[in-house]
């Protein structure tokens, strides 16, 4: 979706002349005659610099972590607080607002398994989004962990800011003049859509909808992880991640500060309720970008980037139409020279439509509780091999005072050792991907989520759905189900297709399709019907399997055995008929009358007389 977020942009400390070759690399990157050419031309430049940073090399809060231990605040539902439990403008504490904590904890779980290597830890991720946009402004966003207003940075219009001319049109920064940083991570467009692997863009899809979004926490911090981990690192390892930091932001202000918020939450930290959380006040730090800072890649230089300006505050953001005001007592920074001289501050881009900001929506309270509706235990959760299942799973989600939650992620995956086969086929009226084992379903307003249709596959076993909650840890629902296979075809009659003697010379052999018959049952063909066919003795009161007369040949047998008389065949099947031509049947020197038995599971059977008359010379 095209989504828009307040960006705070990185002013730079550097000289007039560092600045003015910022501004000339950035220029020299783009196609001949960028620099010249009106803002919003179709023929902008498509991608940033190599060396810019995730988030353009922003200013950032520096508002330092507390120096006592972790203490919850009054009415944070914590032990031990004090305090009104209310978002504060003022020192940051160690409390994260619910939905951004399971962002940043499930970027480390996807992290782990994706690229165990990296050893990433969540509390890194969560000292950057501190840091970037006080985790998303205290928790505001929405059950789905999107941002419920913007959060965006200045035009990077060269005024005080890097050069960037807009690369998205617009899509996620709503600017299409120039590129804004987006989101609760800041990623800048091209970075997110563009700049990272194969040009591929760091983007991710990290709660599973579909869409790799920057306004949302989950998909911002999973892209976020995705950078920090790239060309190898193991953040385990001080300099890899000294690394991944100062490529996030070129800047030893920026990396000292988000290492003592990495050390501070390591040390503990505690959930709030979302849009409760406490906002820093403090911005500054950083340095003007020149296009040979640490970038995605880890280019070089990190570790020789210039100092922040650490302490300083700068002013209020310009607004952006539709977006919020920058937090409360907010000031600027100042930049210059590297004799303190500061530089002039760029012009704020006006709001000809001011609008007071919006009240957030009421959101309902995080569900705590999956149950089970309907069937759990398997009784209505079976199907046929072949065949789709009638009912599927089907959970609700609960808060805390088991009321319905509406618009909560639900992952409903197949575990076990799974019949060969079995998937997901549809959602709704939406077929699925063959092999499909795990798929994501929203609660709806009554807070309940449906698994999409099973198809049983082809072979039979039990197997097991299990019904998690995608942005919570609560307890699964498991749900227990089996294919079936199918039932064995029935006949209670066989009969021959023709009435016509069977009759041969001894040492001879019958016609190839001598004996045809037909299997039905309740009067219709019986297609699949196991028939077993025996040449048996002349005798009703004792008919075995005889041991002359005529035989079949083993279809199967090789070599010498190939000729052996076999006077009993297994595995002999009615086609899509019903119908069933026995193989050729063969004499040996023995004439008479004898008995071909023909019999089902059922216990349908089929006798038919053999006659095997003397050769016509011994006669």
């Amino acid at each position: 979706m095209a989504a828009t977020f307040r960006r705070r942009l990185h002013r730079g400390a550097a000289s007039t002349a560092v600045a003015a070759a910022a501004l000339a690399a950035l220029t020299a990157s783009q196609a001949p005659g960028a620099a010249d050419r009106p803002a919003g031309r179709a023929d902008r430049s498509p991608a940033p610099p190599a060396g810019t940073p995730i988030d353009g090399g922003s200013s950032f809060f520096t508002d330092a972590p507390p120096r006592k231990t972790p203490t919850p605040p009054h009415g944070s539902g914590q032990p031990g607080g004090t305090g009104t439990g209310t978002a504060v403008h003022g020192p940051s504490q160690a409390g994260i607002p619910a939905t951004v904590l399971a962002a940043y904890k499930k970027a480390e779980a996807d992290l782990r398994a994706s690229a165990p290597g990296c050893r990433l830890p969540w509390q890194l991720l969560a000292g950057i989004g501190e840091v970037e946009s006080g985790h998303a402004r205290g928790g505001a966003v929405d059950a789905a962990g999107t941002t419920l207003q913007p959060i965006l940075g200045p035009q990077l219009n060269g005024n005080g800011f890097a050069l960037i001319p807009d690369t998205d049109h617009g899509r996620y920064d709503g600017d299409t003049t120039h590129d804004r940083a987006v989101g609760p991570m800041q990623f800048i467009p091209s970075t997110w859509s563009q700049g990272g692997p194969g040009g591929t863009g760091w983007g991710a899809d990290g709660n599973g909808d579909g869409v790799k979004d920057p306004n949302n926490v989950f998909d911002a911090t999973l892209a976020a992880g995705r950078y920090l981990c790239a060309n190898g690192r193991d953040l385990s390892v001080q300099a890899d991640l000294d690394r991944a930091v100062l490529g996030y932001n070129n800047s030893r202000e920026y990396l000292q500060l988000v290492l003592s918020w990495y050390g501070f939450y390591q040390k503990g930290t505690f959930e709030v309720p979302d849009g409760k959380g406490p906002l820093p006040v403090h911005r500054g730090g950083g340095t003007a970008h020149a296009g040979g800072g640490t970038a995605k890649g880890d280019r070089g230089g990190a570790k020789d980037a210039p100092g922040g300006t650490a302490g300083r505050t700068k002013p209020d953001e310009p607004a952006v139409p539709g977006g919020p005001s920058a937090p409360h007592g907010s000031t600027g920074p100042t930049h210059g020279d590297d004799t303190g001289t500061p530089a002039p501050a760029p012009k704020p881009v006006p709001d000809p439509k001011p609008a007071p900001t919006p009240k957030p929506p009421t959101k309902p309270a995080p569900l705590t509780a999956l149950e089970a509706v309907g069937d759990k235990d398997g009784k209505a959760l079976t199907a046929t091999v072949g065949t789709d299942f009638a009912t599927a799973p089907r959970i609700r989600a609960k808060d805390a005072d088991g009321k319905s939650v509406a618009g909560a992620k639900i992952r409903f995956a197949l575990t076990g050792a799974l019949p060969r086969g079995l998937g997901f086929v549809r959602a709704g009226g939406t077929p699925l991907p063959d092999g499909t084992t795990e798929v994501t379903v929203t609660t709806d307003k009554d807070g309940l989520a449906t698994a999409p249709t099973l198809h049983a596959g082809d072979t039979a076993g039990p197997f097991t759905v299990r019904a998690t909650a995608v942005d919570r840890t609560v307890r699964p629902v498991d749900f227990a189900g089996a294919v079936t296979a199918k039932p064995a075809p029935k006949a209670d009659a066989l009969a021959r297709t023709s009435d016509e003697a069977l009759t041969t010379e001894a040492g001879g052999a019958y016609a190839d399709d001598a004996v045809r018959i037909k299997a039905t049952y309740q009067g219709k063909a019986a297609a699949g019907v196991a028939v077993t066919a025996t040449l048996i003795t002349d005798d009703p009161k004792k008919p075995v399997e005889n041991d002359r007369g005529p035989y079949f040949k083993d279809p199967k047998a090789t070599g010498a055995d190939k000729d052996k008389p076999v006077r009993t065949l297994t595995g002999l099947t009615t086609d899509a008929d019903g119908l069933l031509t026995l193989p050729k049947i063969y004499t040996d020197a023995h004439a008479g009358t004898f008995r071909l038995r023909l019999t089902t599971a059922d216990g349908a059977v089929l006798t038919v007389t053999l006659t095997v008359t003397a050769p016509a010379a011994a006669s």
